[in-house]
């Protein structure tokens, strides 16, 4: 068994002609797309190189045998946490002599897509923000330096560097107790990354007050969020306080409530999680747990650079800690 994050050999062209019987000549001309192969040829030889796992380089400026000094990043453009992370990832790279090559999942563009075409640029490490459908696993990822930021988490150890999950909802569930909420319930990510161990300190952080607990699953979309409220209000009694996985779920409560006729936060107090650009929006004013985006930037990056260097480095478990954030979402529990 290989040990997780060691770089493998990449298969070459030369694998690929061994593995059908023909000439490496062949196979380039095939992959180049000249003429001189037959249909059938050109069907083997490309079937050939998929099964092995062959990339062709994509760049003409990185001289073969030389090192690229390219990072790619794997991650979606719909989370703000993701985005924000990117855009300091680029600056820290710069500053350690790296450039960074995104690949972007979509509904249009699988992993399996994504992970090629980094791989055609010759990236030496992997950043992984996000997993194909939002995962909070993933799996089949190249054996090339690998950190885990912030998002899902492979099915083998690998270096990871993360918010601190389990202190930012003690946080929220801390200054929700502290004014007075006694049914504090739990609006959480569903099968989302992160979802499990935010769900899992909430349940602690109330078991430990003497809390009754109330999870009402969603995701971490707004319209998740909006489906958990509406629940909520068909309950004979809302809960004093409701603290979401995040801060997208968090607004999709906050405004099914408000446009309901519930009065946030004299009626009931709403929290999210990640401090993202939606909690700053003067209409929702949200309450929050923040970190810092370029601090975790710099940790995974001194994480995967020191991987690269040195393959049998130990292993990184970098927990950034979070700070409170609080806005005019939260306030006092109505006497009840």
């Amino acid at each position: 068994m290989r040990r997780w994050g060691v770089p493998e050999p990449r298969p070459t062209m030369k694998d690929v002609a061994d593995h059908l019987g023909v000439s490496r000549q062949l196979v380039s001309l095939v992959l180049r797309d000249l003429p001189g192969a037959s249909e059938e040829t050109r069907r083997r030889v490309r079937a050939a190189a998929e099964e092995l796992g062959y990339h062709p380089d994509d760049s003409a400026r990185v001289l073969r045998g030389h090192r690229s000094r390219r990072l790619g990043v794997l991650f979606t453009m719909r989370e703000p946490f993701e985005v924000d992370l990117v855009e300091e990832l680029f600056a820290g790279a710069a500053e350690r002599g790296y450039a960074l090559v995104l690949g972007p999942l979509s509904a249009a563009r699988s992993q399996r897509t994504v992970l090629a075409e980094l791989l055609g640029q010759r990236i030496e490490g992997l950043l992984v923000l996000a997993a194909e459908g939002g995962s909070a696993t993933i799996d089949d990822l190249p054996g090339i330096p690998l950190v885990q930021l912030g998002g899902p988490r492979a099915l083998e150890t690998a270096d990871d560097v993360r918010v601190d999950d389990t202190a930012g909802i003690d946080l929220l569930v801390e200054h929700l107790a502290g004014l007075g909420h006694r049914a504090i319930t739990h609006v959480s990510g569903g099968d989302g990354p992160n979802a499990r161990e935010r769900r899992l300190a909430y349940e602690a952080a109330m078991e430990r007050r003497g809390l009754a607990l109330d999870v009402v699953p969603a995701a971490f979309t707004e319209d998740a969020g909006a489906r958990a409220a509406q629940d909520l209000l068909a309950r004979k009694r809302l809960p004093s306080a409701i603290l979401a996985a995040n801060d997208r779920c968090a607004a999709g409560v906050l405004g099914t409530l408000v446009r309901a006729g519930v009065r946030v936060p004299a009626d009931v107090s709403v929290a999210g999680f990640d401090d993202s650009s939606i909690a700053r929006l003067p209409y929702t004013q949200m309450t929050t747990v923040r970190h810092d985006p370029a601090r975790l930037a710099g940790a995974a990056l001194d994480a995967i650079v020191r991987r690269i260097d040195d393959p049998d480095a130990t292993t990184v478990r970098h927990l950034e800690p979070p700070l409170l954030i609080v806005r005019a979402s939260t306030g006092p529990a109505l006497a009840r």
